[in-house]
């Protein structure tokens, strides 16, 4: 698995100096019952709502919809409320996934339901939501309700894909069709509403449009599977979370279905270890991630990786666009994968 420690792109600095004030006043004057928790989760404000230096995310999704916006011909400054509206959908299904997952972490400090409770965590995800989709239609543009309808389908999409993950996990015959579908709609819907909500808010001409979401599909998948080879195999200090965190959960995540269908004998032994119901012990854990490796999961994963990685390119080298623009997201979707090249 190709991972490294990369600069950060021109447009993610751009997407953090045009799109995060922007995003702070967006939660401030559109959510104030709970611009507190908002804030904490997004990593502006401290536990007692005093402004801290942001702990947030990569701000991956908010500059390739800056980005598709500069795809279609447009500045960058024009696709900032698309960006935001992602961003805040974005973090909507983050705080919904931690209190799901019960995970107590995220980007190195206590999740918001573990601070502030379960309901308020809810009422935050609910409020950034519809924040978002209000913000869209009250562009005055022709590519406002285009760009609301493609956020609703991305969500829908990631609704039921959060629906079928946790199906997944009172189930002991999860296929590997099954889970890539799941992935698939989890996150990859969102990488495609990214890629090309930019574009469509500014009017774009439908073919890059629909070749943006086509790219960011791609890369979604790609994400999604390097995301889940850190969540058994990655640095705590990288990834924010506990190590062998998928596994201590039980997710059926990729590389783990991927392992159990290989009709091997570790595949055996992996079923017998991983679906049994007592808790594991750390060494049980360690035992389970060897034989996710030992059969074939993890190389299955990166190879995986390596498919998608190459569509998303292909695509992207196929659509007609200013060569900055293309350059960018390019530079984008190696960012998101950990490359160099």
């Amino acid at each position: 698995m190709p991972v490294s420690v990369r600069s950060v792109p021109a447009s993610v600095h751009l997407a953090r100096t045009l799109a995060s004030p922007a995003m702070q006043a967006a939660v401030t004057t559109r959510c104030p019952g709970v611009a507190h928790v908002a804030g904490y989760h997004l990593g502006w404000l401290d536990v007692n709502g005093e402004p801290c230096v942001s702990s947030g995310g990569k701000a991956l999704r908010t500059a390739l919809a800056l980005v598709s916006a500069q795809a279609a011909g447009a500045d960058a400054e024009q696709g900032v409320p698309a960006a935001i509206a992602v961003e805040l959908v974005h973090n909507f299904s983050l705080l919904h996934d931690d209190i799901i997952d019960g995970d107590i972490e995220r980007r190195h400090q206590p999740t918001a339901w573990a601070v502030f409770g379960t309901s308020q965590a809810i009422l935050t995800g609910n409020a950034l939501f519809t924040a978002a989709l209000a913000l869209l239609l009250e562009q005055d543009c022709e590519g406002s309700r285009l760009a609301a309808s493609s956020l609703v389908t991305a969500s829908q999409r990631l609704l039921n894909g959060q629906a079928a993950d946790l199906s997944f996990e009172t189930r002991d015959d999860v296929t590997l069709p099954e889970s890539l579908a799941m992935a698939a709609d989890k996150t990859s819907a969102l990488f495609n509403c990214a890629s090309s909500i930019g574009a469509a808010l500014v009017g774009g001409d439908h073919r890059l449009v629909s070749g943006l979401s086509e790219f960011g599909e791609h890369l979604g998948t790609a994400f999604q599977l390097i995301d889940d080879l850190r969540g058994i195999w990655g640095d705590p200090k990288t990834t924010g979370k506990p190590a062998l965190s998928d596994l201590r959960s039980r997710k059926k995540t990729l590389p783990l279905v991927a392992a159990m269908s290989s009709g091997t004998r570790h595949a055996a032994e992996l079923a017998a270890l991983y679906l049994h119901p007592a808790a594991m012990s750390d060494e049980e854990l360690h035992r389970v991630a060897d034989l996710v490796e030992a059969a074939g999961g993890r190389r299955w994963a990166e190879e995986q990786t390596e498919v998608e990685f190459g569509a998303a390119m292909s695509t992207l080298a196929g659509l007609a666009m200013p060569e900055p623009a293309r350059e960018a997201l390019a530079d984008l979707a190696r960012f998101a994968l950990g490359r160099d090249r």
